[in-house]
């Protein structure tokens, strides 16, 4: 692996009350189905299913945010190997206010389509486009956007010169 420049990690205090609004939401509907239990059955089995799903969600989140994003020379990776995306691979990188981008971080705009993938709270891909953050720290954030923005820069002036 090459040298890590930055690395995007989550608090626990952050994580801690992420998972515990999540899965505090999932317990009260289940108990709001199990101590008063509305007389249509479809509205029990959606209160059922949805405070389940936000039990789910709360572990997913939990066990995402194990996890650190690192910042290399060649790509943007988890702590446990994963290629988010490669340097290469960026058309641009977008932490406007408008920007469609997680909270605390920042849009990550690819040349190519990768496949659909998700780690709650950390990131998300859909197609050409990456959102990074989350419960992460915005410092951090800040951070990796800024060299990334270097980065491409450099690599942009170097295409030129040859050209």
């Amino acid at each position: 692996m090459s040298e890590i420049l930055v690395k995007l990690e989550v608090s626990q205090g952050r994580r801690m009350f992420g998972v515990i609004g999540i899965a505090s939401l999932g317990i009260i509907l289940l108990y709001i189905a199990a101590v008063s239990p509305p007389t249509n059955t479809l509205a029990l089995f959606a209160l059922v299913l949805i405070g389940g799903l936000f039990l789910w969600a709360g572990h997913r989140l939990y066990r995402a945010t194990e996890t650190t994003i690192l910042l290399t020379r060649e790509a943007i990776i988890t702590q446990s190997g994963r290629v988010l995306c490669r340097l290469d691979d960026i058309s641009k990188v977008d932490k406007g206010f408008f920007a469609f981008k997680p909270s605390n971080g920042f849009l990550v705009i690819l040349k190519e389509r990768a496949p659909r993938s998700w780690a709650p709270g950390m990131w998300w891909n859909l197609g050409r486009h990456l959102g990074i953050g989350g419960v992460t720290s915005p410092r951090q954030s800040k951070e990796m956007v800024s060299i990334i923005q270097i980065m491409l820069a450099e690599k942009k002036a170097a295409e030129s010169n040859t050209d």
